[in-house]
């Protein structure tokens, strides 16, 4: 009788433990969005005698971030700009394109400092470069195109309230400069884009 009435106490300790925990996961906020204004700074890239130089422009970064554990998260991310290759060599050129940012990173939290929560983070996507087609800024024969690329980086949030953030980060992209399906563009260089960005986080 003594052991029946032990176990049936460890049930009802395992119980209240169990349910404790479930309570305390409910109540961690896993989700975040972001939205954020950005700069987006490329560095210029030569190869096969052409230069490839992209004007610095800004623009917005829109992002969704769940937090796996207090430590890890995962976040994909949309941006958007537009800016300008200017290419010398021997078929001088220019193409003003909208550039759509997609990437996904994986997110490591580091120790906070009060109320900062600082980050690094690391991944990949794809910058598509799509021709705006305006006037002084166009090439014949130009088209939509993709490139792949690396993504790394890192800032902190600072925590206004228990759902509301401020972000200020660092995102480095790492990728083949655009030739827009034209050989005669084609540098075969790699380029990096330095891309800063603030904004508001919201958690849920």
């Amino acid at each position: 009788m003594e052991l029946k009435g032990n176990s049936t106490r460890a049930v009802v300790v395992l119980l209240g433990f169990a349910l404790l925990s479930m309570s305390a996961v409910a109540q961690e906020i896993r989700s975040e969005v972001s939205l954020e204004g950005s700069g987006f700074f490329t560095k210029d890239s030569n190869g096969n005698g052409i230069r490839d130089r992209g004007t610095n422009t800004g623009g917005f970064l829109v992002g969704y971030r769940y937090n796996i554990n207090r430590w890890v998260g995962v976040e994909g991310d949309y941006g958007y700009g537009r800016n300008t290759q200017i290419y010398s060599g021997l078929v001088p050129a220019r193409v003003q394109a909208n550039v759509h940012q997609i990437t996904g990173s994986a997110v490591v939290k580091l120790p906070a400092f009060g109320r900062v929560l600082p980050f690094v983070r690391g991944g990949g996507g794809a910058l598509v470069f799509d021709p705006a087609n305006n006037a002084g800024g166009t090439l014949v024969g130009s088209t939509e195109e993709a490139r792949g690329t690396f993504l790394y980086g890192g800032g902190a949030d600072y925590v206004i309230t228990k759902r509301l953030l401020l972000r200020a980060e660092y995102r480095g992209l790492v990728y083949k400069a655009p030739n827009f399906n034209v050989t005669s563009l084609n540098t075969d260089a790699w380029t990096h884009v330095a891309q800063p960005a603030a904004g508001l986080v919201f958690r849920f």
